[in-house]
This record gives structure tokens, sequence and C-alpha cells, in this order.
């Protein structure tokens, strides 16, 4: 926890949503939190937070039909008064999901950043000095993020992901008593 109250991650959080809008990297680190934390009050908060950013890489590339389904999560998840008390305007919060959830719905959609709108001054000042940090500029569009930001997924590297995949699809294969492929040779 911080001098303020609010963990180091949703500081960085905020820091890289606002600063090098790299929403990849939001989902990864309020995620991890989140998994560490599963007794927090603010568990329902922190899974909205994961969500809002993945709707936004998902809209910023034109993939709406992913961002629509997972914003309309969001909106229905988010509690305002959770969101009072991590230092955001809730009510706002909620109602700017809602709004984006209704206008990706239209054919037509184009993508603008949603806002985080932070009310607590020492947690803004505290993300701001995070961003400082980080070498971002704090409030850079979106869509100026450059490409290796906006499409992220082409270059990370998922063979830790594959293998866990692969593993656990052959767990459930033994516990059914499928023999796997390895097995059979």
């Amino acid at each position: 926890m911080t001098l303020f109250h609010y963990p180091e991650e949703y500081i960085h959080y905020l820091a890289e949503y606002n600063g090098s809008r790299d929403y990849f990297e939001c989902h990864e680190i309020m995620e991890e939190y989140w998994k560490e934390h599963p007794e927090s009050e603010f568990k329902t908060s922190w899974l909205a937070l994961i969500r809002i950013p993945v709707c936004l890489y998902h809209a910023r590339r034109g993939n709406w039909t992913g961002a629509v389904k997972l914003m309309g999560k969001a909106a229905e998840e988010a509690e305002a008064l959770q969101f009072d008390k991590l230092g955001l305007d809730g009510a706002r919060l909620v109602e700017e999901l809602r709004r984006a959830a209704k206008e990706w719905r239209d054919p037509g959609a184009r993508y603008a950043d949603i806002e985080l709108p932070i009310t607590d001054g020492e947690l803004l000042e505290a993300a701001k000095e995070r961003c400082k940090e980080l070498g971002y500029r704090w409030g850079i569009p979106g869509l100026e993020a450059g490409d290796d930001v906006i499409h992220r997924h082409r270059t990370r590297d998922r063979s830790e992901v594959v293998l866990a995949r692969k593993e656990s699809a052959k767990r459930k294969a033994l516990s059914r008593g499928i023999p796997d492929d390895d097995s059979r040779r």
C-alpha cells in the first residue's frame, strides 16, 4: 500500500492507462493484482478495471464485436460507490461505460478514449509522477500510442500460454480416461 492507501499496482495501472495508453499492459498489471488479492473488497472494481482497457484495446483495433461484448459486462458489473472509494468519479465512469457499450453497437462506431475520472488529487499526482518516471506524457490520445502498442498482441511471446493450454488439455483428457497423443506412440 502507499501513503495514499492505494496499491502501487493501481497507481502504475493509472500511469500506463493515461501515459503509454498500453491497454494490454494495463490489463496485465491489474489482472495480476486482482489474482493476488481475491478477498479484496474492491474485487469487482478491479475486474472492471481489467476489462476496460481490454475493451479499448479491441475497439482501437476495430474489433467491435469483442469490445462491445466485454464493455457490456464491464458496464453491468461496475459499481459507482466502489469506484468512488478508489478515487474515481464512479457515477461518471459507470455512465461512460454504459454510453460506450451502447454507441459501439452502431455500425459506424469510431474509437474514442474513455478517461478514468480521477477525483482524488493525491492519487492523480501520484499517478502523474509515476507516469513521468516511466517516461510517458500524461493524457496522450490512444490513437497516438504507436503501432507497437496498438497491435501489442502481435509481438508478445505466447509460448508459455500455449504450453499451459496444452498441459491443461492433457490433464483434462487424462481425467476423463482419454489417452493423450504422447501416450499413443
